[in-house]
């Protein structure tokens, strides 16, 4: 008489899911090795958003400065326009321009 053999279909997954289970941890460090690079990326991108920042808020400094001293750049067509933000600029100290 023949023994007969009979494995449950659970027992037939589990072996199944077993043999693959190298194949998928391995999955996951290959990916989890790409991942420390991820930050950097956006460390880079946020100092790169600071660095606009900043420089935005010394630009309408400056243009503060040079409005509070008489300059106004919504005249638009102004004849005087670079001689009245020369003068602007030496009254508030701020950076010259182009020498002409």
């Amino acid at each position: 008489m023949k023994a007969k053999f009979w494995l449950p279909l659970s027992s037939v997954v589990v072996v199944a899911l077993a043999a693959t289970l190298p194949s998928l941890s391995y999955a996951q460090d290959a990916g989890s090795a790409t991942t420390p690079s991820a930050p950097a990326v956006h460390s880079d991108k946020a100092q790169k958003k600071a660095a606009r920042k900043q420089a935005r808020a010394k630009k309408n400094a400056e243009l503060k400065k040079l409005e509070d001293a008489g300059y106004n750049p919504a005249r638009g067509n102004d004849p005087n326009y670079p001689q009245d933000l020369q003068n602007a600029q030496k009254k508030a100290g701020v950076g010259g321009g182009a020498s002409q």
